[in-house]
């Protein structure tokens, strides 16, 4: 085995001589022919001069997920798909004939796996507290430690082994700790499979999108649901295109690219949605999977929910060899079934043989491109993704550290334990390995046991225990500020993990900077943050090139079809603008006939509507113009622990919103709509902020977006929610705030929240919230306009006052499936009528 691996690993790619272009400077050269798994990142320091060219009751539901998936065939889309649409459409249960899922949609979701680690027990306790006993598919199930495991006190190991008798119990796979760390162990055992659909009570399971699985986080709730039915509930979140142009050139990481990507487009352009990565195959080529999973692992940073690289021949040579090593050494492992069952050549056969890729002409919410033969090595922070600098500008500052941590899911396989060692070898020149610098922690860990193997046998990791590394068991630990080697006051750490918000991984008085595992070995070598030296700035390098929408990025197929749908568009919207200032008011008899005449000639597309459960949800407008509204702004901190008052509907009502406008319950009645800006329930994971709302009578909240926690939250305890930008703008231009100068701008100054919000460490710390200046506004408004959720035309009616224009918008379905569980009063309910009637 240690052949294969070292082979593999060392494997270097051909060069080949490429034409130059007269665009850009120099580029790496990409063989037609590549290697299996990753590409070296450092050769020689002389660059080849080659170019590349480039979102109550009752449906039947299916009892059971159908048991071939994979091999059963999709209908034709009458409309074109996204590659993340044709996933979701996969995995979706109970869709009327015909229906083709679209962005906005909900869906019942029954994934292909859902993982839970150090979570599972509180998963399991909510599991068995709503009266479910066995889980419903136990191939479906995986169970990992991984975040915890240096603690070994009483109260952990008795969680452990708790978690481990339980999935012993269930006949789940289970990993112990020790054994990794869950998102690698998804990758690595097969679970995380191209065109299918996994999920994780974990943000960063957007991770599985680097090998073409759509991976995406779920609450501790929807993992209990899943567990008892095999079923959740999903909105298909807006779906965001970023294309790669160009190629890596050598010196620079995918780890690279994405904080490049974090700090470049940081005025939340991706938030909540789901993103697909795209490019030639020359350009595709140069990403290997190590790099790719780097990618979307931190596209959670980025604010997406997922991250999906495509099933292309990069992935496909990665794939083939993974089953021939599980064909070869099969180690039985006496908690979870063979890696051989997922990774084997006759699965790939029928993989390879109709890969899911996007239609053409496919519509997406919003487009980036970057092209990644300009990028440069980048460093992340301090204590902000949003911010990222080249590294050459923050070597000439010599900025010194105190820790460097190679360790966590984004950046600790074998490719990177080898990078990072490198740096000595190179700096030994022959001799004997050199020290990290004086004063200086080096803590490393592997992603895996496995991967930890690899690098020993290819002297890796050795390399860096020589240096004076010190390991760690492979775990998340100080990625998570947990366990050894965390920041102390004062102190400066630079690490390959994926987030650096203020106190993550120690003091909330430190610096935390991120880097790819070069940045990070050659760092801990020098004692302050520097490079390798492997990447040399071409001569007239002007900056990275990147832009939004356009076409720069584009194939001439690619823009005759974009140019095509921006002309529909455009047409659309010149047609609802010129019916919007016609100033003609349509009577009430106009109105129901052209109802009648909708409803007769889209009947096809009109959603069922469950017995009870209402039509249309309509009342008054009541606007609270403020962006990033957290959740203790929604039901305070000091409430929330309170187990008597939070139990008690009545006094709820009286404090929802009181940390934004104490006004706000003495404005607000029942039967209102309340409507917000933008990122509406960003912070913790509290479920009262959404049951303190419906207390207050109130049944529907509406924002040009939602947090994700707390959209998950909404449905599971039936708030219902819709995202309807227009109307953010048009109330903003109606109505005024004078003294919001930062409305619809991300600040860069953290929220701090009362102690007690326990705020989870998966979940971003939210963006100030921005809000009028009460001394010129008042916070809470009653604007006189109606809104209308109208859910069996899945589109939105908004009278703006009694002599205001009157409009319309589509909007996501609200379909029967997860109409149920709003009428059950929620998905733990929902849960329990499935259980007994099943």
């Amino acid at each position: 085995m240690a052949t294969l691996r070292i082979g593999r690993s060392l494997q270097r790619l051909p060069r080949l001589s490429c034409q130059h272009r007269p665009t850009l400077a120099v580029r790496s050269c990409i063989p037609a022919a590549t290697y299996l798994h990753h590409r070296p990142r450092h050769i020689t320091t002389t660059r080849p001069n080659g170019l590349v060219q480039t979102i109550d009751a009752f449906p039947s539901q299916l009892e059971n997920a159908p048991p071939d998936l994979l091999n059963r065939p999709a209908p034709a889309p009458t409309t074109p798909q996204t590659l993340t649409e044709k996933i979701v459409q996969r995995y979706s249960q109970g869709l009327a004939e015909g229906k083709f899922v679209k962005a906005g949609d909900y869906v019942t979701l029954s994934p292909q796996h859902c993982m839970t680690h150090d979570n599972s027990w509180p998963v399991a306790t909510k599991f068995m507290a709503i009266g479910a006993s066995k889980i419903h598919d136990r191939k479906q199930i995986v169970m990992t430690l991984d975040h915890d495991v240096q603690n070994k006190s009483g109260k952990n190991l008795k969680k452990y082994s708790q978690i481990e008798n339980f999935a012993k119990t269930q006949g789940v796979d289970f990993y112990p700790a020790g054994r990794g760390i869950g998102h690698q162990i998804m990758v690595e055992e097969g679970y995380a499979w191209p065109g299918t659909m996994a999920v994780a009570s974990d943000s960063h399971s957007n991770m599985y999108g680097g090998v073409g699985c759509l991976g995406t986080p779920v609450v501790r709730t929807d993992a209990a649901s899943i567990w008892a039915t095999g079923r959740t509930w999903w909105q298909i979140p807006p779906i965001a295109k970023v294309t790669f142009t160009g190629a890596l050139p050598e010196g620079v990481t995918g780890k690279d690219v994405i904080v490049a990507l974090c700090g470049l487009f940081n005025n939340d352009e991706v938030l909540n949605h789901a993103i697909e990565f795209t490019g030639t195959s020359e350009t595709m080529r140069s990403l290997p999977v190590d790099d790719r999973l780097a990618i979307a692992n931190m596209t959670t940073e980025w604010g997406a929910l997922s991250g999906l690289f495509p099933i292309d021949d990069m992935l496909k040579g990665w794939l083939r060899y993974k089953a021939t090593e599980a064909s070869m050494y099969k180690q039985p492992s006496p908690t979870a079934s063979l890696t051989s069952d997922r990774f084997n050549h006759r699965r790939l056969d029928d993989l390879f043989a109709s890969p899911l890729t996007a239609d053409k002409g496919a519509a997406y919410a919003k487009e980036l491109y970057l092209d990644l033969s300009t990028l440069t090595p980048h460093v992340s922070g301090p204590n902000s993704v949003k911010v990222a600098t080249p590294l050459f500008d923050l070597e000439e500052q010599n900025i010194p550290i105190n820790k460097a941590y190679l360790v966590s899911c984004t950046n600790s396989r074998r490719s990177d334990i080898a990078a990072a060692a490198k740096v000595f070898k190179d700096a030994a020149n022959g001799g004997n390995v050199p020290k990290i610098a004086d004063g200086v922690n080096f803590f490393i860990a592997a992603a895996s046991l496995p991967e930890q193997q690899a690098a020993e046998e290819q002297g890796d990791w050795q390399t860096l225990l020589d240096a004076g590394a010190q390991p760690l068991p492979s775990g998340c630990g100080p990625c998570i500020g947990l366990g050894t080697g965390l920041l102390e006051p004062g102190e400066v750490g630079i690490s390959a993990s994926n987030r650096n918000f203020k106190g993550r991984m120690g003091s909330t008085e430190a610096k935390a900077y991120l880097s790819s595992p070069e940045v990070v070995a050659a760092s801990a070598l020098h004692g302050k943050i520097a490079g390798p030296g492997w990447y040399k700035k071409p001569e007239g390098w002007e900056g990275v090139v990147k832009g939004e929408g356009g076409y720069a990025s584009f194939s001439i197929e690619d823009v005759l079809d974009k140019l095509v749908n921006d002309a529909e568009a455009a047409v659309k919207e010149a047609e609802q603008r010129l019916e919007n200032s016609s100033g003609m008011k349509p009577t009430a008899e106009k109105m129901a006939g052209e109802d009648a005449a909708q409803e007769s000639s889209t009947s096809g597309s009109l959603t069922e509507i469950l017995p009870g459960f209402p039509e249309k949800v309509t009342g008054e407008i009541v606007w609270c113009n403020a962006d990033n509204v957290n959740t203790d702004a929604i039901y305070p901190g000091k409430y929330t622990y309170d187990d008597a008052f939070s139990s008690d509907p009545a006094k709820m009502a009286t404090v929802t919103m009181e940390n934004y406008d104490k006004q706000f319950s003495s404005i607000a009645k029942e039967g209102d709509i309340l409507v917000s800006g933008f990122n509406f329930g960003c912070g913790s994971s509290r479920e009262q902020a959404a049951t303190a709302i419906l207390a207050k009578g109130i049944p529907l909240v509406v924002s040009g977006s939602f947090g994700n926690i707390f959209s998950r939250n909404s449905i599971n305890n039936a708030l219902m929610g819709v995202e309807v930008p227009k109307l953010i703008s048009r109330l903003r231009e109606a109505f005024p705030a004078e003294g919001a100068a930062a409305i619809g701008q991300a600040g860069k100054e953290t929220i701090t929240e009362p102690d007690q919000n326990a705020q989870s460490l998966d979940s971003p710390p939210p963006a100030p919230e921005s809000k009028p200046d009460p001394a010129e506004k008042a916070l809470t408004l009653r604007t006189g306009w109606t809104f209308t959720w109208d859910v069996r035309r899945s589109q939105v009616v908004i009278k703006e006052g009694e002599s205001g224009d009157t409009w319309t918008q589509k909007v996501g379905e609200l379909p029967p499936n997860v109409q149920d569980i709003i009428a059950r009063g929620g998905l733990e309910k929902w849960v329990q009528k499935e259980i007994s009637s099943g």
